[in-house]
């Protein structure tokens, strides 16, 4: 039985896992022979939510310096927690 890995990447409102979802990626190493997930809203309300169905989280951001002015301008998405789940096949 092989086992592959799937990685979901949950961008927060804040930086705790119990608030709103804003964006979201999905990579899928069965090659879409595993569980899929829904598409067009977000997976999961929040962080906790995807803990709550099984999946592990194995990075959570790191703490940062909110700068006046900043929410202005373009730049990645802070609050990226990254998940996982492995899927025997």
């Amino acid at each position: 039985m092989a086992v592959r890995q799937q990685v979901l990447y949950l961008w927060l409102a804040e930086g705790a896992l119990d608030t709103e979802t804003v964006g979201w990626a999905f990579h899928d190493g069965t090659s879409g022979k595993g569980p899929q997930l829904p598409e067009g809203e977000p997976p999961y309300a929040s962080g906790l939510a995807a803990l709550e169905q099984g999946w592990c989280l194995i990075q959570s951001p790191a703490p940062y310096t909110l700068v006046p002015g900043a929410e202005y301008e373009v730049s990645y998405l802070a609050n990226e927690f990254v998940f996982e789940r492995r899927i025997e096949l």
